[in-house]
């Protein structure tokens, strides 16, 4: 994702919490994934070399990068 896309995309979710290297937004407008175009629920960004997430749901996931940093696209199911 280039950094153009990245900016627009940071500015238009919520930021919901930052913990240990990883950050969560909330789409509270029914921003479309850049992977499968449909909405997404929440963008997670996993800031560091090594990250370790809970899900306590299922969910369908699309992934890309920004730089290093990883960028998750949660579908809850």
């Amino acid at each position: 994702m280039d950094d153009a896309a990245y900016d627009d995309l940071i500015s238009s979710v919520t930021p919901h919490e930052s913990s240990g290297g990883v950050t969560t937004y909330r789409n509270t407008v029914s921003i479309a994934c850049p992977a499968c175009e449909k909405p997404f629920d929440d963008l997670v960004v996993c800031e560091e070399e090594y990250n370790s997430l809970e899900l306590s749901m299922l969910l369908d996931l699309c992934v890309t990068t920004h730089d290093d940093d990883v960028l998750l696209f949660t579908h809850k199911k």
